[in-house]
């Protein structure tokens, strides 16, 4: 409680005094009994509760989170140009008065859902964008009244600042604005720039007006119930497509990965093909290398021809050499033992 406060609680406990000893003394002088100094007492108390009362009135306690305008019968214009600050004041009894405003932020909510907006039910904006399409928009204006123009907010608005300018001006600008992009570009690709337009287009306004903008959200948008199942319908097309795209990249990368095999089979069989042709012809150059030493070695010595055929001859087989002019070799007769 403030000292204004207690003075003025005091001034009324002393005026319910005054009353109730003018009673009693009314009372007893009906009884014929007369109270020794009682109109002392009546003086004292009533002079105690007209300077309290005039103090009381004159006093006024302004809390650090408030701002006072004083209204003036005395004053030009019948407002003091300046507000008055945090603490205690004066003001001229009794033609003077004081209308507090608080200059800490405030939201003020315009909400689809009953119950969570200022007006009760749905305060959603209805707004159209520049292709047609029908949004409801649910957004939060985050303020306050600037402190230096307090006297001017009250001139202008009063306490009516929150319905008749926050809400009037916010939901013309949220129209004005959504008009301005197409449906895609509100619910995805420009939202973030729509919400800074908005934003920047009332923090001017409420300027204009003594208030600060603190914050602006956009909380939801919402569409229609036909632009709604356009956009599932929309959403299970393009999945079905990545689907159909993942399932055709799956098919070529399978592809991709037989034609590597092919490919390194074949490359197998040519390297396995050369690997024998290679093998052949070192085979044959060998061969005929040989060949070539052997004619060679025969040029030199012709009975070697003749060793080489005596030399393979099975060693179980019996021959006998007949004279030079004879060309038939016949067998020997079986040479065994004896029965």
């Amino acid at each position: 409680m403030d000292i204004a406060s207690l003075l003025s609680g005091i001034a009324a406990v002393i005026w319910v005094g005054f009353v109730g000893l003018i009673a009693f003394m009314v009372f007893q002088s009906a009884r014929g009994q007369k109270i020794k100094n009682g109109i002392a007492y009546i003086i004292t108390m009533a002079v105690a509760a007209v300077m309290l009362t005039t103090v009381s009135a004159g006093i006024v306690f302004i809390n650090p989170d408030e701002r006072g305008v004083v209204i003036s019968a005395i004053q030009s214009g019948g407002v003091r140009p300046e507000p008055i600050q945090p603490g205690l004041s004066w003001i001229v009894p009794f033609v003077e008065r004081v209308e507090r405003y608080s200059i800490s932020k405030q939201t003020y909510t315009m909400s689809i859902a009953p119950g969570e907006g200022a007006v009760s039910g749905d305060d959603s904006i209805v707004a159209r964008t520049s292709d047609g399409q029908e949004v409801l928009v649910d957004a939060s204006v985050i303020y306050s009244i600037d402190p230096a123009r307090v006297v001017d907010v009250h001139i202008t608005w009063q306490n009516r600042y929150a319905t008749d300018l926050i809400r009037a001006i916010s939901r013309g600008i949220i129209r004005d604005a959504i008009s301005q992009y197409g449906i895609e570009e509100v619910y995805s690709l420009k939202r973030a720039e729509l919400t800074t337009r908005m934003a920047d287009t009332l923090r001017v306004k409420l300027a204009n007006n003594g208030l600060l903008l603190d914050d602006f959200v956009l909380r939801n948008i919402a569409f229609s119930e036909e632009y709604s199942a356009s956009v599932e319908q929309k959403q299970i097309a393009e999945q079905q497509a990545q689907q159909a795209k993942f399932v055709v990249e799956q098919k070529k990368q399978e592809a991709d990965q037989a034609r590597e095999v092919a490919k390194g089979k074949a490359d197998a069989a040519v390297t396995e093909a050369e690997g024998e042709a290679l093998a052949r012809v070192i085979a044959a150059k060998a061969e005929t290398e040989s060949l070539n030493l052997i004619a060679e070695v025969l040029s030199k010595n012709p009975n070697l021809l003749t060793y080489q055929y005596i030399t393979k001859l099975s060693p179980n087989i019996e021959v006998m050499l007949l004279p030079n002019d004879n060309s038939f070799l016949f067998p020997l007769p079986e040479i065994g033992p004896q029965q």
